[in-house]
């Protein structure tokens, strides 16, 4: 890939194994990119310590700390903004997010949600497809837009149901392609947007 590895912000809400995923294929070569920061939402987010724990800078900015979403959205596009950050990653960050962020990263925001995207959407996505029978679950990269998990599909992974699954089983295995495909994901954007910046800097010579 030309260029330097691609900036990015984490946010997280929970213990961040999906954040743990990403920093693991950075350190072994096989992800160009950085995380910058590391945003949550709770400030006893396990994340927070894993980031802290590599010097990471790990920012806690509470919702009910401000007067609004957009206040809230603001404070936290300053924080990915002042970073550098290009591409926004939420990895388990469990809030809806809306225009004031999407705005400041048009097309540079990403999700992976635990199921087949467009089926089941929103929160308890294994409970979902368990309750409806269904023989395939999955999991699902895509862009961030104001509907909820209604962003482009950008990947997917299969994961199928076995006999006597329970929520917390097929949770496990979900997860472990989430682990896979999420970082296979972020190295196929920064591909594409430095493909585009070198593309842009060839015309803006011509």
């Amino acid at each position: 890939m030309t260029g330097p590895p691609l900036a990015l912000g984490v946010l997280v809400s929970g213990r961040g194994s999906n954040l743990a995923a990403i920093l693991d294929q950075i350190k072994a070569g096989r992800l160009a990119a950085q995380v910058r920061v590391v945003i949550s939402d709770q400030p006893n987010a396990p994340a927070l310590r894993l980031a802290a724990d590599q010097a990471i800078p790990a920012l806690a900015i509470q919702r009910r700390s401000f007067a609004n979403q957009e206040s809230f959205e603001a404070r936290v596009a300053a924080e990915l903004e002042q970073r550098g950050v290009e591409l926004v990653v939420l990895a388990g960050f469990m809030r809806l997010i809306g225009p004031t962020l999407i705005d400041r990263f048009p097309g540079r925001i990403i999700n992976v949600h635990p199921a087949l995207l467009p089926s089941f959407p929103g929160l308890a996505a294994q409970q979902q497809a368990l309750a409806h029978g269904v023989k395939i679950s999955g999991c699902t990269v895509h862009f961030v837009n104001e509907v909820m998990d209604g962003g482009r599909i950008i990947a997917q992974t299969a994961v199928p149901l076995l006999e006597g699954d329970t929520v917390e089983s097929l949770s496990a295995r979900i997860l472990a392609e989430e682990h896979q495909l999420l970082p296979l994901v972020i190295g196929r954007l920064a591909e594409q947007i430095r493909a585009e910046q070198v593309s842009e800097d060839g015309s803006s010579q011509g």
